[in-house]
């Protein structure tokens, strides 16, 4: 799904009005239609709703929902926070409406008037501005706002929460930003929603598809993205009757060290799980039984050294390799990653240690082969790439990095981002707080192995990675909840995230 800049949002609608054709006061109720499908949905009809409507276009979807609610027996009572006298021309329309309907209280709120009651109860809608705010709110709506902020009541807000900026950073937006529990967007998601600064703001938000016009959204360039099941259905490949170990190719995992061979065990049942058709772990000497023992199906590559990485095996004979997972930062562990570097003739997944050798060793980052894949967590990305004022700001030195680079940078998180070398970024969809445990990684490593192992683009294996990897971990959530989730359980679950994208 494409993630539109709010300018580009009003080149739709606008393109929508003029193509369709459609009048911008039918727009508005289509869209107060599945504003009021989701809502209906979500509370009961004994809650009473309280809805605060702006002066433009968000203030007449408001108008538009509040009306169909009260039609349905909710009752609603309806504030018109009047900062002026004048309202857009579809708000005004349907303020008339509801004010003739007479199936809910309307009530006009200015300056110098007392502030509603807010009961715990209550269900509040804010839609007094939409998602095209680029001023911080103060005076007179601030208060309003702050007012609505300081009860527990739950609060749905229409297409953005009023004061919030959708495109750039909140960090800095000293205005009233209404804190809403859900948000109910129109047609696509918006930039701001999927950075950790604004969850505060935005609670659980949802996209309402409101019927855009399919060849605008076709057309329009942009360079954010949401994947979704759809777009992963697309990468995945389907296994064919014949197809035997040898198509499935064979990786390569650098991984472990003393006290951290669990890393490699992780990372060589992942890859397996993902399909590749073999995969040999490079580990210390010492952990030479504790591999063969707890992963039978790997094949093992011993290092000269007891107890860290210290030299590269024998590269050709691998389709994919990666590197990083409890490997240490030893200076000998460092010779032999640049000694990798070198002489790997196929892309490399880096990760946590291989990036914080690299971290240490800036120069050798122009020599990292093209369309290699890392896979920062914030701390390792601040200390491989610099430090950030906010999440805009990182996320525009992820894409930078990338472009200069020419390589993927995978910054894990919730809505992991995914930076292309053409500068593009995909926020992904799946995964949970669960998987915020040890060894998290080290699986989403072993699943990136094994994806580029069977001939995935590392492109596709970024995308179908990161996916499979937080829809398994949402499957062993859903079985053990967030706090007991262990990273061997998303590997245990591999198999289902599978079964569903075939499905």
């Amino acid at each position: 799904m494409k993630i539109l800049p709010i300018e580009k949002v009003r080149e739709a609608d606008a393109y929508t009005i003029k193509n369709e054709p459609i009048e911008d006061i039918d727009l508005m109720e289509r869209a107060a239609t599945q504003l009021f499908n989701r809502i209906s949905d979500m509370i009961e009809l004994s809650r009473p709703v309280k809805t605060f409507c702006g002066l433009g276009n968000n203030g007449g979807d408001g108008f538009a929902v509040s009306r169909m609610l009260a039609n349905a027996g909710y009752k609603v009572t309806v504030y018109v926070v009047r900062y002026s006298a004048k309202m857009s021309p579809s708000c005004e329309t349907n303020f008339e409406r509801i004010k003739s309907a007479g199936n809910a209280t309307v009530v006009e709120l200015k300056e110098k008037d007392k502030l509603p009651e807010i009961n715990d109860g209550d269900v509040i809608i804010d839609a007094i501005f939409g998602s095209g705010l680029k001023r911080p709110v103060e005076g007179f709506i601030a208060k309003i706002i702050d007012h609505i902020n300081s009860n527990t009541a739950q609060v749905i807000a229409i297409d953005a929460p009023s004061g919030f900026f959708c495109d750039t950073t909140n960090t800095t937006n000293k205005g009233s930003i209404v804190k809403a529990d859900i948000t109910l967007t129109f047609q696509f998601p918006k930039f701001g929603f999927l950075f950790p600064e604004n969850d505060i703001f935005v609670g659980n938000w949802e996209v309402l598809p409101i019927g855009l016009h399919p060849d605008f959204i076709n057309k329009v360039e942009v360079d954010s993205f949401l994947t979704e099941s759809s777009d992963i259905k697309r990468i995945h490949k389907k296994r064919a009757k014949f197809d035997h170990k040898g198509t499935y190719g064979h990786g390569l995992l650098i991984s472990g060290g003393y006290g951290k061979m669990g890393a490699a065990v992780l990372g060589s049942k992942a890859a397996l799980r993902a399909g590749a058709g073999l995969i040999t772990t490079h580990i210390p000497a010492k952990g030479y039984s504790i591999l063969q023992t707890s992963v039978p199906e790997a094949m093992v590559s011993i290092d000269m050294d007891d107890e860290i990485f210290s030299e590269v095996p024998f590269l050709s004979k691998y389709n994919a390799i990666a590197v990083g997972p409890g490997i240490g930062t030893e200076k000998q562990t460092a010779k032999a990653l640049k000694l990798l570097i070198q002489n790997s003739g196929v892309p490399v997944i880096f990760d946590a240690d291989a990036i914080n050798i690299l971290a240490e060793n800036k120069t050798w980052i122009p020599f990292i082969p093209q369309n290699s894949i890392l896979t920062p967590h914030p701390k390792e990305f601040e200390r491989l790439v610099g430090k950030s004022s906010d999440n805009f700001e990182r996320n525009k030195m992820q894409r930078e990095f990338s472009v200069k680079y020419h390589v993927y940078v995978i910054l894990k998180g919730a809505h992991t981002a995914i930076t292309t070398p053409n500068g593009k970024c995909y926020f992904n969809t799946t995964g949970n707080p669960g998987m915020a445990t040890g060894g998290s990684g080290d699986v989403l490593t072993g699943i990136l192995l094994g994806l580029m192992a069977q001939g995935y683009s590392p492109f596709e294996t970024s995308l179908l990675g990161v996916y499979i990897h937080g829809l398994a971990g949402d499957i062993a959530a859903g079985k053990s909840g967030y706090e007991a989730l262990i990273a061997g359980d998303i590997t245990e679950r591999l198999g289902e995230a599978f079964r569903l994208l075939n499905g």
